[in-house]
């Protein structure tokens, strides 16, 4: 267990992996392992939808190997909750890139539970990391022999690195790096003078169509200018193109949204840029600090949070005024994450306050590097 997220298996010599039925043969063992290759072991929502792995022993029954590799095998996983943008960073992208950067590209990937509208979203990073076409090794009838394999992703933090611990003492810079070179994102540093160093700076307001969405995105983006931002309004979702997506993220100088997966673009912003993320009225800073608050110093994003008011929020609407939901967020907790989530994450929109708005960009404006 490389934490209590991930479990990592590691082995040389006679490995011949029978993918179509979940079968892993290892020379010089003496009892078979179990093991689901996808970084959120504490998480058995997650899990149930990831596909099992044996390791046996290989004996004289064991199938001969039908195809014969040179280079290492990496088996990993696209179930549990890949689909959505900040668990395929937290959960794959960056224990992947963790687990196998050091290969240089001399590495065959093995992929459980594959989407093809997955690997195709993200196939130029894995192209940063592997010089081979990736294998669904489920539905995959060969028996590929190797002379090494490793099953299952080294996991640190959310959406972080540790170097003191990473092979080569890699950080999440490098990471992004790599996120940079795959998508030919050619800004480094954001500035207060924008992309040319002599303009405005680029604020981007990620949108949501269904919960927390802003209510009064137009006055938001009225503002904006008014401050002195040249301003772009976006809305990424499952189908986004995510060369054109990381390019625009790259172009920004400060991103603000409601907490959810389209923050985790921040990996694609520049250095020294500021990342807003609006915290939703019910007391959900736990949340919002370790899925990007934490994260953000690590990628040398300068972070802010504007903590949503009873006020701004459309749950004002929704409950009278002396509700458990408005009244005392933390009882509505202890009743377990459903019960938050339908609460504070599914039922609540964000009219911001235009006056509390101005002043946080004004702020951000501030911290931004000067041109």
């Amino acid at each position: 267990m490389t934490s209590k997220r991930s479990e990592r298996c590691e082995a040389r010599g006679d490995i011949r992996v029978e993918g179509n039925a979940s079968t892993i043969y290892i020379g010089g063992i003496d009892k078979e392992w179990k093991t689901k290759p996808y970084a959120r072991y504490h998480d058995p929502v997650a899990m149930a939808v990831v596909r099992e792995f044996t390791l046996k022993p290989v004996t004289e029954s064991s199938p001969a190997c039908t195809r014969n590799h040179s280079v290492p095998a990496f088996v990993f996983s696209n179930g549990g909750f890949s689909g959505n943008l900040y668990h395929d960073y937290t959960d794959v992208l960056v224990p992947l890139f963790l687990s196998t950067h050091q290969f240089k590209g001399q590495v065959q990937f093995l992929l459980s539970g594959l989407k093809p509208w997955w690997v195709n979203k993200f196939n130029l990073f894995f192209r940063q990391l592997t010089k081979y076409d990736i294998l669904d090794i489920d539905n995959d009838k060969d028996v590929h022999c190797f002379p090494r394999i490793v099953v299952g992703a080294t996991f640190h933090k959310d959406m972080g690195v540790d170097p003191k611990r990473s092979p080569g003492h890699v950080s999440v810079v490098d990471f992004k790096r790599a996120l940079r070179r795959a998508f030919g994102l050619e800004r480094v540093a954001a500035s207060r003078g924008g992309a040319t160093g002599k303009g405005k700076p680029r604020l981007l307001i990620i949108s949501r169509k269904n919960s927390r969405r802003f209510l009064n995105e137009r006055e938001m983006a009225q503002a904006a200018a008014a401050v002195g931002f040249e301003v772009r309004i976006a809305e990424p979702d499952q189908h986004t193109d995510m060369s054109t997506f990381a390019q625009l993220v790259n172009s920004a100088d400060v991103m603000i949204g409601v907490h959810g997966a389209g923050l985790t673009n921040m990996v694609f912003l520049p250095r020294g840029a500021v990342l807003i993320q609006v915290v939703p009225f019910g007391g959900l800073e736990w949340l919002t600090t370790v899925t990007f608050k934490n994260p953000a110093k690590d990628m040398e994003v300068t972070y802010m949070d504007y903590n949503v008011q009873l006020e701004e929020s459309s749950l004002i609407d929704q409950y009278p005024r002396n509700h458990q939901v408005l009244t005392d967020p933390y009882a509505v907790h202890k009743q377990g994450w459903d019960a938050l989530k339908t609460a504070y994450l599914d039922k609540q929109n964000i009219k911001m306050d235009m006056d509390r708005f101005k002043k946080t960009l004004q702020e951000a404006l501030d911290k931004l590097p000067p041109a």
